[in-house]
C-alpha cells in the first residue's frame, strides 16, 4: 500500500501545495484524512454488505443512475491516466533530458507491451514495488537531512495561517476520488470479502490504506518544507524532482526519475484496466472487447496529454477533478444504504451516515470554490 501511494500525482501535488502553503499544508493533510476516512468507510461498507458493484447498485436505486456514475468514474479515470502519462514524461525527462511529449509517447508503447505481455507486467509491478520501498527510504532520508521546522509544521497542522479549498479537494480526490475508492471496494468483492460478518475487516482495510498514504504524504511534506525553507528555488517544471536533487544530489535526482517513471507506467495500465472494468457489466460486447478498449484508453490518454502538455498542472488538476466527482458518488451510496431492497436487514450506522453527508456537503462546497477559482484564473 505504501509503495502504491507514491504515484506521480501524489509526489507532484504534495510538493506544489507545500510550496504554496508552507507549514500550513499540514492542516490540509489532516482535514483530507478525515474526509477520506468518512467517504471510504461509507462506500466500502455498502459495497461489502450488498456484494454488488457500485454501478449496478446505482442502477437498481434509480434506472440509468449507474450509467451516470460509470460515466463520471470513467471521466475521472481518464483524467488520472492523462496525468499518469504526464508523470511518465516527467520521469524520462529527469533520466534522459527527453522532451516530456516524446517521453509520453515512448511510455505509451511500453505500457501497451506491459498490458499485452502478462509476464512483463508482473516483472514491472515487482520492480516498481522494490523501487517504491527505496523511494520511501530516500524520502525519509530527505525529510531528516533537510531539517524541516517541525514545531511550525506541527502547530500549523492544527492552527493554519492559510487554508486552500483547492488543495483539500485535490488531496481527497487523489486519495478516494473518482474510480479509486470504488476500485478498492471492488477488489474486496473480487477477493470474496462481502457480507455483514466481514465488516470489521472492511473497516480495517479502509482506514489502514488511508493512514499509510497520509503518513507518506506527511514525510514528503516535511522533506519539501525543509528544502523550501532553506531558500532553494524549486524547478516548477518538475517540483518533486528538484526537492530530491537539492537534498540528495544528482544521484538522488536520477533515482527519483526512475521511480517516477516506474510508478507512472504501472499506474497507466492499472487506471486504464480499472476504468474500463466499470463498464463490463453493462453489455456483453464491452466484456468481449475489454482488452482492445483498455488499449484504446491508453492511446487516447497519451494523445490527449500530448495536445494538452504541462504535466505538472495536469497532475494537480486531475486530483481536483476527481474530488468534484466524489460527493455525487458518495451521495448515491448513502442513498443505497437506506434502501432495504438493496441492503436487506443491514442497518447502516447513523454516525457514519451523518459523517458521510457531512463529507458530501463539505466537498460540494469546496468543489464549488475550486470551480470558481478555475473560472477566475
Amino acid at each position: 500500500m505504501a509503495t502504491s501511494a507514491i504515484g506521480p500525482g501524489f509526489l507532484t501535488q504534495t510538493t506544489v501545495f507545500t510550496k504554496q502553503l508552507l507549514s500550513s499544508f499540514g492542516f490540509v493533510i489532516v482535514i483530507s484524512i478525515l474526509l477520506d476516512i468518512g467517504a471510504q468507510m461509507n462506500i466500502w461498507r455498502v459495497l461489502a454488505v450488498t456484494g454488488k458493484r457500485a454501478q449496478d447498485l446505482a442502477n437498481e436505486l434509480l434506472p440509468g443512475l449507474g450509467y451516470l456514475l460509470a460515466g463520471l468514474i470513467l471521466l475521472g479515470g481518464l483524467a488520472f491516466n492523462i496525468g499518469n502519462i504526464g508523470g511518465c514524461g516527467l520521469g524520462l525527462n529527469v533520466l534522459t533530458g527527453m522532451d516530456t511529449a516524446y517521453g509520453a509517447l515512448f511510455s505509451c508503447v511500453i505500457a501497451l507491451m506491459i498490458f499485452w505481455m502478462k509476464e512483463a507486467g508482473k516483472m514491472m509491478d515487482l520492480f516498481a514495488k522494490l523501487l517504491g520501498i527505496l523511494m520511501i527510504l530516500l524520502t525519509i532520508y530527505v525529510a531528516f537531512s533537510s531539517h524541516p521546522p517541525l514545531g511550525d509544521a506541527l502547530q500549523h497542522s492544527f492552527v493554519p495561517e492559510t487554508v486552500s479549498s483547492t488543495a483539500i479537494v485535490t488531496l481527497v480526490g487523489g486519495t478516494v476520488g473518482g474510480y479509486i475508492c470504488f476500485a478498492g471496494g471492488h477488489r474486496l468483492l473480487d477477493a470474496g470479502i462481502s457480507g455483514e460478518a466481514q465488516l470489521p475487516s472492511v473497516n480495517k482495510s479502509a482506514v489502514t490504506g488511508i493512514l499509510v498514504t497520509a503518513i507518506m504524504r506527511f514525510v514528503l511534506f516535511l522533506a519539501a518544507l525543509g528544502v523550501i525553507m532553506q531558500g532553494v528555488q524549486l524547478d516548477m517544471s518538475n517540483p518533486p524532482a528538484s526537492v530530491f536533487r537539492a537534498a540528495a544530489g544528482e544521484m538522488g535526482y536520477k533515482f527519483f526519475g526512475v521511480v517516477m517513471w516506474c510508478a507512472a507506467i504501472t499506474s497507466v495500465v492499472g487506471a486504464a484496466y480499472t476504468s474500463v472494468s466499470f463498464l463490463k457489466t453493462f453489455h456483453p460486447w464491452i466484456a468481449k472487447n475489454e482488452r482492445w478498449l483498455i488499449s484504446g484508453f491508453i492511446v487516447f490518454s497519451t494523445v490527449a496529454y500530448i495536445f494538452i502538455g504541462n504535466p505538472v498542472k495536469i497532475l494537480v488538476t486531475v486530483g481536483a477533478l476527481n474530488g468534484l466527482i466524489l460527493p455525487i458518488a458518495l451521495a448515491i451510496m448513502l442513498l443505497v444504504s437506506r434502501k432495504s431492497a438493496l441492503v436487506g436487514t443491514y442497518k447502516h450506522s447513523g454516525i457514519l451516515t451523518a459523517v458521510g453527508w457531512l463529507v458530501v456537503i463539505v466537498m460540494s462546497y469546496m468543489g464549488g470554490l475550486t470551480i470558481r477559482n478555475w473560472i477566475i484564473n
